[in-house]
């Protein structure tokens, strides 16, 4: 394979050697790519500055023998610097990145999900860090990986409910004849709110109901990907700090 170019957002940076850097990338073009940043880390690197965690670049990326790829050259599209200045915006931004890496392994293109990633982090770095802006992105991950919840009818038998808990196995919202986790009438508006609205754009939850949510959540993410979301704990802490 040739060099080419594709925009990426740095969904992980790590460090390798004496002055390089590891990268996880999510791509427009090519899905997930794992690129090595040579020199990265040392001081006068113009190329290190532009591939920050969580940054919105265009690379020059050459394929090697294997998996892991080179990055000849960076472009910052946007930096997303308000996010790593504020912990509580960083906590919220790296758990949806952390979901993108669980949920999307793939190397194959796909725009709708890069487009997604992009605007949730525009939307991390405007509005006010609220943990519901994590929850809202990766419920809408979820979806997008073919998993939407069921929300309207008991997920297990079809009924109209009332819809009182919550099955991950079932798919969604379950009635009271179904079993699954508690789910509060809050908590059921909270996810159609989260998942049915643009990001950004529905409404803070109550405490209780944000707990559910996030339990639902985290139980949706381990079912589909196999792992825990390590960082969801990191952006709720950050989050009640801030209150």
């Amino acid at each position: 394979m040739r060099p080419y170019r594709d925009e990426a957002v740095v969904l992980r940076s790590m460090r390798f050697g004496e002055a390089d850097r590891i990268l996880h990338l999510q791509t427009r073009h090519h899905g997930r790519v794992s690129a090595i940043a040579k020199g990265a880390r040392r001081t006068r690197s113009r190329q290190g500055a532009r591939v920050e965690p969580l940054s919105h670049v265009e690379l020059r990326l050459r394929p090697g023998s294997g998996e892991m790829q080179t990055v000849n050259g960076a472009d910052l599209l946007t930096s997303f610097d308000e996010i790593r200045a504020d912990a509580r915006r960083l906590g919220i931004a790296l758990a949806g990145a952390e979901a993108v890496l669980r949920l999307f392994p793939e190397q194959a293109g796909n725009e709708r999900l890069f487009d997604g990633l992009v605007r949730f982090l525009g939307v991390v770095a405007a509005e006010e860090p609220r943990e519901d802006l994590a929850l809202g992105f990766i419920l809408k991950l979820v979806a997008l990986a073919g998993w939407a919840p069921h929300l309207d009818a008991c997920a297990s038998c079809g009924s109209a409910g009332p819809l009182t808990g919550y099955s991950v196995t079932a798919g969604g919202a379950v009635c009271a004849s179904c079993g699954g986790s508690s789910l509060s009438e809050a908590a059921l508006h909270a996810l159609r709110d989260l998942v049915g609205r643009p990001l950004g754009e529905a409404g803070a939850p109550p405490a209780a109901a944000l707990a559910q949510v996030r339990r639902i959540v985290a139980d949706s993410v381990a079912e589909h990907s196999g792992g825990s979301l390590k960082t969801l704990d990191q952006a709720r802490a950050t989050s009640t700090a801030s209150k």
